[in-house]
């Protein structure tokens, strides 16, 4: 059975626990089957890349969004 979520993608939240609580931020994904979010310039990991020809030709680190729990945020209204 599917869950109904009330965030959808391009939401204005708050992040009301972990790390970056206090942040607020669009959400880009909702991941439903995880009950996850991800959100714009929160929860920020660095991640390595292998060199490639088009993308990274010279390797290195990019930040990426991981997911959020649903539960640690709440969709800010009137925004």
């Amino acid at each position: 059975m599917a869950i109904k979520l009330k965030i959808k993608k391009g939401d204005t939240v708050k992040i009301i626990a972990g790390d970056d609580k206090g942040k607020t931020g669009e959400v880009l994904a909702v991941l439903p089957s995880k009950g996850k979010v991800i959100v714009k310039d929160c929860k920020v990991a660095k991640k390595t890349v292998k060199p490639d020809q088009e993308k990274h030709p010279e390797g290195g680190f990019v930040n990426k969004e991981m997911p959020i729990d649903i539960s640690n945020v709440a969709k800010v209204e009137g925004e």
